[in-house]
């Protein structure tokens, strides 16, 4: 890769994610800059340049792919495009930032990995979780060996359907698995096995039953999986995106031989800690964090730390990959 002295951005695909989660951040990180935002929509993506002062864009991707002055793509886009999009990046030599999952399928993830490793240049994947503070203090946590040797971890995710989702509407492509390369468990079980592949170490081995269960959209809306990382932990997790408003619950559960922890992956940014203690005060804690305005913020300043050469990040073509792998697993693919 060439030595470059600032990135500058092109952003494929300025859709929701774009403002406020990610693309701002684009901008205030250090030696960062955003040149041309794309949609295929030319009265959404003009008004998304003025509004966040972005100073070109276009409906054409390749105009963005195809720019000498753009040296880095982020792509912003449904699951289905990723692949196809990042490919071409690597082609045209671009730094590369990817929306979350990776891709629709793992085959395509080797892919786009190969054709990176080919091109000699980073590919980073928007799993951000892995630079937020309540997740870092999971880990913390897990590597201080407070709760002992880690036995299993469960995850529990109930939703409520949402009412959108009843008019199959063209733009929720969550629920249209040839977009997204499932539904929601791909959309959301996917940050939460990511996370668990970056505090606990990768998974190498999963099996799932992933069904239609109440048949109102064409997607999985229930899935249920184990799993075995590397390390010799056990999980298992159970998904459902139908459930009555009561059932709702969003919990990460890691049990040791000494205690256990316990998060929330979209519903909060508490973590509890439970140990086995005489001492009252050391049986329960709760941390709590404050999460920065643009949720992204603390990755992407890690991914533009590594190119620089001031650190590392840790979300990268081959973790995300591995997390695509699962998913395939548990889904049958």
């Amino acid at each position: 890769m060439e030595k470059i002295e600032k990135l500058i951005w092109g952003i494929i695909g300025v859709g929701d994610v774009c403002e406020k989660k990610s693309a701002p951040a684009l901008k205030k990180v250090a030696n960062s800059t955003i040149k041309t935002v794309m949609r295929r929509n030319e009265a959404k993506v003009a008004d998304y340049a003025k509004r966040h002062q972005i100073p070109h864009y276009t409906t054409d991707a390749s105009a963005i792919l195809e720019d000498p002055e753009i040296n880095a793509i982020y792509i912003a886009t449904p699951p289905s495009s990723h692949a196809d999009f990042a490919i071409k990046a690597a082609e045209v030599g671009k730094i590369t930032y990817v929306e979350k999952p990776m891709a629709a399928t793992y085959d395509e993830c080797i892919q786009m990995v190969n054709a990176f490793e080919k091109a000699n240049l980073p590919l980073y994947i928007a799993y951000y979780r892995r630079a937020l503070p309540n997740f870092l203090k999971v880990k913390d946590l897990l590597d201080s060996g407070i709760i002992g040797a880690v036995r299993t971890v469960n995850i529990t995710l109930y939703h409520p359907l949402k009412e959108a989702d009843l008019q199959q509407d063209k733009d929720n492509w969550r629920v249209q698995p040839e977009v997204a390369g499932g539904g929601y468990f791909h959309d959301l079980a996917s940050h939460q096995l990511d996370v668990l592949d970056f505090i606990l170490g990768p998974i190498t081995t999963a099996k799932g039953i992933a069904t239609n269960q109440a048949g109102l959209y064409s997607a999985d809306d229930l899935v249920t999986a184990s799993w075995m990382h590397e390390t010799g932990v056990l999980g298992s997790g159970s998904w459902c995106f139908t459930t009555a408003k009561s059932a709702e619950q969003d919990l990460i559960t890691i049990v040791g031989a000494k205690g256990k922890i316990s998060f929330a992956t979209f519903a909060n940014s508490k973590v509890y800690l439970d140990v086995d203690s005489t001492e009252l005060s050391a049986k329960s804690q709760m941390f709590d964090f404050d999460m920065p305005e643009h949720i992204q913020q603390p990755l992407i300043q890690t991914m533009v730390d590594e190119v620089f050469g001031r650190g590392k990040c840790d979300s990268t073509g081959v973790s995300a990959a591995r997390t695509n792998q699962v998913l395939d697993w548990i889904c049958e693919k």
